[in-house]
């Protein structure tokens, strides 16, 4: 008799737990999958200290397989769930498609950042979800300080040096703090010729500081903020968004070049598309965490709406104590429906809640002692590296370095602006060029197309026409000029100001306005309308998906493996798409506030300099 297959979607909090729970109650009886798009479960609660230069990107992400014993991990994403067939479909990083059979299903993709209607905001800011935006937040941080340093205007070093930061609630208030002492530092060691003071904003529709926690503890860290010269403001937020700063609800004016938004998350859009009953967007479940009428189909995490036994007709909130917590139930019951144990209800015991403000400084009420100062401090790192499931004698010595040592403000160059959008779908993997063509529509945050105009779709390599910025349009494999231009006319609205390919008389580009984003036109529900949904599909978006227990991969023209065919128009060739292979992107945008400079395409026949 073979053993039973199980298929964990999601390596999170909850994927995470369930996985390791399960292969100590199996013991080699099942056949354990993990899918994911990243080979490491990221610790969340640390990736501030990440962007504040504290600690080392390894240092918050663990080992998949040198953690999980006898688990089988497989790269890829969930994109169609056959639950009548028993099946899981899904697209690896590289663009291969396959299947994964199952016996029993655990959906645990957890959750993706939270967009609201706002002008300009999925253009010019960035969320806060995963290492690559971390990385792109530290290095962008650095180099706004650095440029400030660097500027005889005033005005232009002030906009520099302002840091708006949308959402005051756990990540929002780490940010803000952990970001004020990072810039404070770097200005101590070399100081505006104008004279002026990194300032950080933090802004939120909510009456108070972290409103989830107790009051005393939303106090202390408001004082901690504001004594940092963190200027804290509740009940405003932004109105709209624009390259030069943002408009807040107030009708204040900021100018400033960088918005983080840390306004919230909801549940992965995946568990839309299986047609069973929702809750705000999270699948109901019962209190064994199983989904009622599909014995094999079980959920916990963010994407899981789990009765809360404590308070009745309550669900549990989408927090990481939660969804840790939700692993280990859902692996014992999971092993009961196999014979193996038994069932168990999910019941939570409220320990308390810890917030690092940076240094010193933190704000907890573990078992519901209220707690400041630098016991909390200690108190909260503790509890971290007890929590951690790997790396903690790596993570005890970055912070001993930190403590003895200043810390190295570089610029490493490695992620760019357009590689971590605000509506990626998959923020723990950064876009890059050449991925995999997928046909389908480009909404806005609210499932419309931006500007209430449908965005045509560039298909791989042809430039997005009329630009307006320095970046790349989407959905390009590295910014690529548009191909076969008849007549030796220039390609317009080419970001990098090279000549297009296969031009005969080399004339130039035309050069857009420097220094303005190009605007994405992608948004809203990344799954579930056709938004592209992970950061590996930099060439093209994936299908939208529907219909009642069985997800459709397929399309309006066809099925979804088939690579669209290339649009009639003057701008490109009548063939089929051309697969940019492993070659390194052409046409980099010129080197801007918001990017690192990239390769350079040579024009006398040389090879190509640089490196991306």
């Amino acid at each position: 008799m073979s053993r039973p297959r199980i298929v964990i979607v999601g390596a999170g909090f909850a994927g995470y737990r369930t996985a390791r729970t399960l292969s100590r109650l199996t013991r080699h009886q099942a056949d354990i999958t993990v899918l994911n798009p990243t080979d490491y479960f990221l610790y969340l609660p640390l990736l501030p200290q990440v962007a504040a230069g504290i600690l080392e990107p390894r240092r918050v992400s663990v080992s998949l397989s040198g953690t999980l014993p006898h688990v089988r991990l497989v790269l890829g994403e969930a994109d169609g769930i056959d639950l009548d067939g028993h099946t899981v479909h899904y697209t690896g990083p590289e663009g291969e498609e396959g299947t994964l059979p199952f016996d029993r299903l655990v959906l645990a993709a957890g959750s993706v950042n939270k967009l609201l209607p706002i002008p300009g905001v999925a253009e010019h800011a960035h969320g806060f979800r995963g290492l690559p935006e971390a990385l792109y937040l530290r290095d962008h941080v650095t180099r706004q300080v650095e440029l400030a340093a660097a500027a005889d205007d005033r005005a232009e070093c002030a906009a520099r040096c302002t840091f708006v930061v949308v959402g005051a609630g756990y990540t929002g208030t780490e940010v803000a703090a952990h970001g004020a002492m990072y810039t404070d530092a770097q200005v101590r060691r070399h100081p505006m010729r104008t004279g002026v003071r990194p300032r950080w904003m933090l802004l939120d529709v909510a009456p108070r500081v972290m409103p989830e926690m107790d009051e005393r503890l939303s106090r202390t860290a408001e004082r901690v903020l504001r004594q940092r010269g963190v200027d804290v403001r509740m009940g405003i937020s932004v109105k709209e968004a624009t390259h030069d700063g943002v408009l807040l609800t107030d009708g204040t004016s900021v100018d400033t070049r960088t918005l983080v938004w840390c306004v919230g998350v909801r549940p992965d859009p995946l568990v839309e598309s299986l047609g069973l009953p929702m809750e705000r967007g999270r699948l109901l479940v019962d209190p064994h965490l199983q989904v009622p009428g599909r014995p094999e189909l079980f959920a916990c995490g963010d994407v899981a709406a789990v009765p809360d036994l404590n308070q009745p007709g309550q669900y549990t909130p989408m927090t990481a104590q939660h969804a840790w917590r939700h692993g280990k139930v859902c692996a014992q019951n999971v092993a009961a429906s196999l014979g193996i144990g038994k069932r168990r209800a999910y019941r939570h015991r409220d320990l308390g809640f810890v917030v690092d403000l940076g240094g010193a400084k933190a704000a907890a009420n573990p078992l519901g002692l209220p707690m400041s100062g630098p016991a909390a401090g200690a108190v909260t790192r503790g509890y971290h590296l007890a929590a951690m499931p790997g790396n903690r004698v790596r993570v005890a010595a970055d912070w001993l370095l930190d403590a003895v040592l200043p810390r190295q403000a570089v610029q490493l160059g490695l992620v760019r602006s357009w590689s971590v959008p605000l509506e990626s779908s998959s923020p723990e993997v950064a876009r890059v060029p050449g991925g995999p063509e997928r046909p389908t529509k480009d909404t806005g945050p609210t499932g419309k197309p931006p500007d209430g105009n449908e965005t045509k779709n560039q298909p791989s390599g042809q430039a997005a026409k009329n630009q307006p910025g320095g970046e790349p349009a989407k959905n390009q494999p590295g910014g690529e000029p548009a191909k076969n231009q008849p007549g030796g006319e220039p390609a317009k609205g080419q970001p990098g100001g090279e000549p297009a390919k296969e031009q005969p008389g080399g004339e130039p580009v035309k050069n857009p306005p420097h220094g303005e984003r190009a605007a994405r036109g992608r948004s809203g529900s990344p799954r579930a309308s056709g938004k592209p949904r992970r950061a590996v599909e930099a060439a093209g978006p994936r299908p939208a998906r529907g219909g009642s227990g069985k997800a459709s991969r397929g399309t309006a023209a066809g099925s979804a493996r088939k690579r669209p065919t290339a649009p009639s128009g003057p701008s490109r060739s009548a063939g089929p798409p051309i697969d940019p292979g492993p070659e390194p992107p052409a046409n980099q945008p010129p080197p801007g506030p918001d990017i690192a400079p990239g390769p350079v395409k040579r024009t006398d026949g040389r090879a190509a300099e640089g490196d991306s």
